[in-house]
Formats: structure tokens, sequence, C-alpha cells
């Protein structure tokens, strides 16, 4: 029998369990840790409220769970609570999964002013998650802005701009709802560095601004290359193109806008005690595809600034870390003898939640040419981990835990929503009597 652990209860980490579980069959028992109490990590605190069929790939990590020889083990952080190296005691390879959920630096004057937040926290703040519960961002000024160009940026314009009754069928957590509906924002800037070839925003999500009730997505046509050079682009990002040449069509006709300001390099961040205007130097591009400035520069109000410009995984004690890319040093996803790593813990933050599953069947399958099938008895696995979660007043959660506090999620729920997240810690032990 061989013993895995995987460290990080979201996709990468599941879709690994799931290609262990597969190549050992019976011969494996794989146990997926979690520092929460609660799995799923970025498909509960980073997937937009309002994309509830995109949470819903939480059905397939259910049946990874419940498989025979597959365990959940939440609340237990590893680097606090165990280190890597006590792990490495107990199984035969571990797989570290802990995805990238540090914002970035922007590394400008003035970022530190309050009112300047990053993606992680915002997301986290209107998702429930614990560490940011407590965010209360400032809805008091008329405009915001979100620096970036991504697919994050457009989920923090969309939340900021939808009405209390566009977020029904979400589970938006209830704090974070009631604050944006008395939010007093009607104008959000979406500054990117680049123009319209270069975005990294997918059709699906840019074409919901068009049918937001109060906001309007504004776009100049003065941004875009004559039309033939759209024929160069891939596919999906001709979509999207499309959908932004649609934009500037369009006439505002809504109380709120959703500004695109292409073009616009974020060179410092000015306010008297808080955030109120973000100073920017329009830019151009180069003939290599490179952004250069133009000394030109101009102000943009905001009392709100959300940087959405990536993520970095954060350091565990004793693992190799790339401080330059933001993630544990590794070679294809091997790190060192028996451990790995996969996700956004592996390659950055890049790719859709589906990316991660080639990835995790990737690293399963050099473990497996590490430690072949039938190759022998390794390590004893979780019944040491316990024994040594117990000896230091660490009381882990299993998946029957998950449901009894998903069950009083629902239960708690507000008409027309999935659930009520709980959204510390406390709360969800106290639902399991603890």
């Amino acid at each position: 029998m061989r013993h895995f652990a995987i460290v990080g209860s979201g996709p990468a980490g599941f879709y690994t369990a799931e290609a262990l579980a597969k190549a050992y069959g019976a011969e494996a028992q794989v146990d997926i840790i979690d520092r929460y109490p609660v799995p799923y990590g970025l498909i509960r605190f980073g997937v937009a409220p309002d994309h509830q069929s995109i949470k819903a790939v939480s059905k397939r990590y259910d049946k990874v769970a419940e498989a025979e020889g597959s365990a959940f083990i939440g609340n237990v952080s590893v680097g606090v609570d165990v280190s890597v190296a006590e792990l490495l005691d107990h199984y035969d390879a571990i797989v570290l999964a802990t995805g990238a959920p540090n914002d970035r630096s922007l590394g400008i004057s003035g970022e530190d002013l309050p009112g300047v937040i990053g993606s992680a926290a915002f997301v986290g703040w209107y998702n429930g998650h614990p560490d940011f519960a407590d965010l209360d961002p400032p809805l008091d000024g008329a405009a915001a802005a979100i620096i970036g160009n991504g697919n994050v940026a457009l989920d923090c314009a969309r939340i900021l701009s939808k009405t209390r009754p566009e977020f029904a069928g979400s589970d938006i957590v209830g704090h974070a709802l009631e604050a944006l509906e008395s939010s007093a924002i009607r104008t959000i800037n979406l500054i990117g560095r680049r123009g319209p070839h270069q975005i990294a925003m997918t059709p699906k999500e840019l074409g919901e601004l068009e049918h937001l009730e109060e906001a309007a997505p504004v776009v100049s046509a003065a941004d875009f290359p004559d039309a033939e050079a759209d024929l160069s682009l891939e596919p999906g990002l001709r979509k999207s193109v499309a959908h932004l040449r649609h934009f500037a069509e369009l006439a505002p006709h809504k109380p709120k806008r959703i500004v695109f300001d292409f073009f616009a390099r974020p060179v410092s961040i000015e306010g008297d005690g808080r955030v109120e205007r973000i100073r920017v130097e329009r830019t151009e591009l180069a003939p290599d595809g490179s952004v250069r400035g133009t000394g030109e520069t101009y102000d943009i109000p905001a009392s709100l600034v959300i940087s959405c410009i990536g993520y970095s995984t954060p350091a565990i004690e004793g693992v190799p870390y790339d401080d330059r890319a933001g993630r544990f040093r590794n070679d294809g996803g091997v790190i060192a003898d028996r451990l790995y790593c996969v996700g956004w813990a592996r390659r950055g933050p890049s790719g859709t939640i589906g990316t991660n599953r080639p990835d995790g069947f990737e690293v399963a399958e050099k473990i497996v040419a590490a430690m072949p099938v039938g190759s022998g008895v390794g390590k004893a696995g979780s019944s040491g981990l316990h024994r040594l979660l117990d000896e230091r007043g660490v009381k882990p959660t299993n998946f029957d835990d998950w449901r009894r506090i998903e069950e009083a999620e629902i239960a708690a729920a507000r008409a027309g929503s999935p659930r009520e997240k709980m959204v510390r810690v406390n709360e969800w032990l106290s639902a399991l009597g603890r």
C-alpha cells in the first residue's frame, strides 16, 4: 500500500488525487490536507458567486473525496501544525497544491494607502474567505479603479456593478451583499498597460457586461488597430475583441459605467489619508510588442483601487522557492525526491480550472514512474499524522464534517440562494459542536 498526501483541496489537489487513485487503484490511500475545515479552495473562495455553473465542478470532486482510498483532512495547516519534513516521514510522496492566494505588489508609491486592496482580498471578501471577512472595502465614493485586464478584473467590476436582484441564485455572502447594495460607486475604470489585442479576458465574461441592469461598458474606438488585424488573433481572443468593438459602438445609457482605459500604466496612487486618485502614464506598443511610456500622464479619480495583477504562492519552510516567479522551484512539477507540486503552486497563476486536470495527471505519472504500482510497501500514512496532530492538540475535520457544515449553510440560505456561507473558522467548528 502506498500513502500519498496532497496539500490543498482546490482543483489542482482534487485532480491529482483523482489521477493517483486511477493509477494505483486499491494499492493507494490518498489524503487531501487543507488548512481550512472545508474543502474546494479556489472553487469556494475564488470563483465568482454569480458563476454557479463553474462552482458545480465541486460535485466531481465530491466523488473523489468519497471514494474508497481517499480522505479529506481539514483544519490542518502545513508549515504550522505539521511540517513538510514530518509529512515525508509518514507518506511516500507529498504533492503541494496550495495555489497562489497572495496578491502581488504593484511596486508603486501610494499602494499602502487605505482603500487600495488586492483582488485576492476583495474576491475573498465577497466570497466568504475567513482571512478577509472584515475587509470592509470603501464603497462610499463615486469612482473605483481596477488595475488589470484579465477575468479577475472583470469579476470585480461586475460584482461592483450589480444590483441586489442580479445576485439572485448566487452564493455571495450576506455582509458583501448588504454593503454592495448601498454602494455609491457609479464609475469603474479598468486600467490596462496594453490594448484590446493583449487582454486576458474570455468572451463569456466580457459578454456578461452588456446585460447588466444598471451598468454599461464603455470602450474608445480609438484604442483599436484596423479591423483586419483581428484576423490574426486566436479564435477566443478574436471573440473577446469583437465584444469590445461592439461596446465601442454603444451609447452608454445606464447610471453606472465600466470604462476600459487601455494603454495606461499606473505610476502612483495619491490621496490625503486615503486613496483619491491614480496617476497613470499613457503607453504605446513598441515594434517588438513590449510596452513603453509616452511621458504623458493624467489622473483617474478613485476612492477604491483593486489591484488584479497576479498572485503568488506562499512559501513553506523547507521547500525550495522561486521568489521572482512567486511559486515553488520545480522541474515539471518535481521539487525534490518524493516532493512535488501542481497547479498554480507549480506554474504560477495561469490557465483555467480545467488546466489543472492534465497538470495533475502529468505529475501523477511522474510519481508512478518513481514508485511503480506493485513496487512494495510504503510509509504508514495518516495513522502517524493523526497521532502527531493529536499530540499537538490539532483537531482535523473530515469529509463527513464538511457535509454537516454544508447542511448548516444550506439551511441558513436566504431566499433564492444555494447557501449562506459561514465565513469564520470558529463558525465552521461550532457547526460541528466543537
